[in-house]
This record gives structure tokens, sequence and C-alpha cells, in this order.
């Protein structure tokens, strides 16, 4: 049982490539068509209990596949193959950066993949919103959501805990559901509790040590776990304000050339979060610390991935007979299409416009592009790949590979380097 879970799931990890949809095809492929280890049935079902859920839905839903098969030891294969490849690649994308990341022609590189991420998160904003804004009030909550963020410069989990509420009241009173079994329920809730010991296990270790660095690495993305509903794009603004404003741990286009990275590597595109921790870590302290804030920043990004699916997966049935709950996630949805909005127009300006002024009047707190500072080569660059990727829909890495070469040949025609 357990060399084939391997063999399947290690597949999966190492040809997982191309954001959630592809790898949720891959899997229903490997899971459904070629095997009989889900039914299309459980699939959907399981795939809907993910998507509800805070984290990378394609990685729960291996672990959920593996949990199905071979139990908790399944959940921890499946949904560890899933991410072990991606890290493995992030880690050494991540030191090479770190060394190399300053010399000019890796910076001119690096603008054409910053062009690049402009036009894929806006390709994202367009696939959610088609599947989140299916009613007038989502719209409304999408928009509010936008001006919340971009306007006002709210908190990100303020702003999905206001949606969530909004969609709860919104929906009639809960239905009659399916009664769960109390030795299930105390299953789950054991779950919880143990899990959240192992979560918190590294805590420990570094009390003892006495590091700072560390400990915000370890809570920051703690708390980014508990709040990515919608995926990464949801709450990459959010971190990025954090990490390049609040902690100065990266610069703004060094969080753009993480998320252009990670979006050539299998695996969920939260892994940019251990770019993130690794290079951080080595302006604290070098190699050594950029591996440890690696290591730390997945543990604590994956491991409550694992507990919601061992917690939650046998009480798939009752959760889906709870209209307050289904409403409450439906609207959080579709305030990440007013969220990932933000990150569009937020990457955009900084991407397009050398410079960048923060604005506040009152309660009103935005930027302000300077227009004298207007960056033509990355406009033409985003156009392009624009063009490639939501027109001809080109594969992405090739669309960052063409990017990154005009960005090189254009600066070297130019005399800039």
């Amino acid at each position: 049982m357990t060399p084939d879970l391997i063999r399947v799931f290690g597949r999966i990890g190492l040809l997982s490539f191309g954001g959630p949809a592809a790898q949720i095809a891959l899997m229903h492929k490997e899971l459904v068509e070629k095997r009989d280890w889900l039914t299309e049935a459980q699939f959907l079902r399981a795939l809907s209990f993910c998507m509800l859920l805070p984290g990378p839905e394609a990685m729960q839903l291996a672990t959920y596949a593996g949990w199905k098969r071979h139990g908790i030891i399944g959940g921890l294969i499946g949904g560890g193959l899933f991410v072990l490849p991606g890290a493995l690649v992030i880690m050494v994308l991540a030191l090479a950066y770190g060394a190399y990341g300053n010399l000019p022609v890796v910076q001119t590189l690096f603008l054409g993949v910053k062009a690049t991420v402009v036009v894929i998160v806006v390709e994202a904003l367009i696939k959610i919103g088609k599947r989140a804004l299916v009613r007038p009030e989502h719209l409304a909550l999408a928009l509010g959501a936008f001006i919340a963020l971009f306007f006002f410069a709210l908190p990100f989990p303020l702003v999905i805990l206001i949606a969530g509420i909004i969609g709860a009241l919104g929906q009639p009173g809960e239905a009659v559901a399916q009664v769960v079994p109390s030795g299930t329920l105390r299953r789950s809730l054991g779950v919880v509790l143990v899990g959240g010991l192992i979560w918190a296990a590294p805590f420990a270790v570094i009390a003892s040590i006495e590091s700072s660095f560390l400990q915000d690495i370890g809570v920051f993305f703690s708390t980014l776990a508990v709040v990515t509903f919608g995926g990464a794009y949801a709450v990459l603004a959010y971190m990025t304000q954090e990490v390049v404003i609040s902690y100065g741990w990266l610069t703004t286009p060094q969080m753009m050339d993480a998320l252009g990275l990670a979006e050539t590597t299998p695996g969920p595109l939260i892994l940019v979060t251990q770019f993130v921790g690794m290079i951080a870590g080595m302006a604290e302290g070098g190699v050594t610390m950029a591996l440890i804030a690696g290591a730390l920043t997945l543990w604590v990004t994956f491991v409550p991935c694992f507990i919601w699916i061992f917690a939650g997966a046998p009480l798939i049935d009752w959760l889906d007979g709870r209209p307050r709950l289904r409403g409450a996630l439906a609207a959080i949805t579709a305030a990440v299409v007013g969220v990932i909005a933000n990150l569009s127009l937020w990457f955009a300006l900084h991407v397009f416009f050398a410079e960048i002024t923060t604005v506040s009047i009152g309660p009103l707190q935005t930027i302000r592009p300077h227009v004298a500072s207007i960056q033509p080569l990355t406009i033409g660059l985003a156009a392009v790949t624009g063009a490639l990727l939501l027109w001809r829909h080109w594969s992405l890495p090739l669309v960052l590979l063409i990017s990154a070469a005009l960005s090189l040949g254009t600066s070297i025609a130019s005399g800039l380097i």
C-alpha cells in the first residue's frame, strides 16, 4: 500500500506545475480516472471541502486522498510529497538568489519577471472573479474589500472577518444536518489539540535560544496560515505589506521576484512564503539562518493544512449541511476578488513607476505614483506577456523566459548594462 502511495503522490508532486486548476486536474486523472482510489462524487465533495479551508486547496486535496486511502500515514505521504519537490527547488532558488540577485544582469532578467507577475495576478483576478461573483451582493463585497484595502489600508484579516460575518448573517437558519457521532467529534477535537501542540513545538526551541527574528518569522507565518482563504494571491498583498513595511525583511522588488520564481516551480504557490523566509534569514544571519528560517516557515505554513484535513475530513457531511458556514465562505471568496484587485493595482504601480508616494488624509491612506517616473520598458514587457498569457494562452514558464530575455536584450541594446 505505502509504496504505491509514494509512487503515485511522488509523481503528482513532481508534475504539479501550473497552479491549482492544473494540479487538481492532474490529481483527478491519477486518482479517479486511472485508479479507483476516489469516486467522482468523493473527489468533488472533497474538493468542495478543501476550498472552504484556509491554505492551498490542491495540497489539502492530496492530503485528503492519501488519508482516505491509508489513514493519517497516507495523508502525510499525499500532502508531504505534494509539497516536497517544490520546497527543494525553492530552497535552491532562494540560496542562488541571495548570492547573485544583486548582479546587474540578474536584476535586468528579473525586470521581465516582475512585468509578467503583474499579468499573472490579473489572470488570477479574472479566473477567481468568474467563479466567485455569481450574485450582486458578491460584487458589492468585492468592491468593498478593494476600497477598504487600497484606500484605507485596513488589515487583511479584518476585511476577511467582516466579509465572513456578512455572508453568515445573510443566510437563513441552519438546515437539519447529519448528526455527528460523539466519538467522531472527540477524535476530531483530539486531532486539533495534538496537531496544535505539534504545530507550536518549534516555538519551545526558539524560546530556548532567544531568537527574536525566528520568533517573528514563526508568529507571522503561523498567522498567515490561518487566514489564507481564497489561495495564495489573496494574502500576497497583506504578506508584502508586513514583510516590506512592518518587518523590513524584503523590498517590494524582491517580493515580486519571489512570486515570479514560485510560479515556475512545482507545488502550491504558497511556497512563496518559504522563499521570503529564506531571503529574510540570509539577510539576518547568512546561509545557516536562511535554511533554519525556511524550514520554520514551511513547518508553520503546512502543518495546519494537515490538521484541517485530519480533523475535518470525517465531518464533511456535517459541514456540508451548514448553510451559514457556506454563506460565510462564499462571502469571503467574493471579498478575495477585491483583495486580488488591490494586489493587481499595487503591483502594477510599483512595477510601472519608479517612485511611489504614500498619501494620508484623515482615515484615507493610499499610494500615488509619480507620473514622471513611468517605466516604458516594463509597460511594454507587460503588454507582450499579457498578450501571450491571456490571449495566446502560452505556458507560463515559456512566457517568463521570453520576458526575461526581452528585458535583457533591450537593456543591452540601450547600453543600460
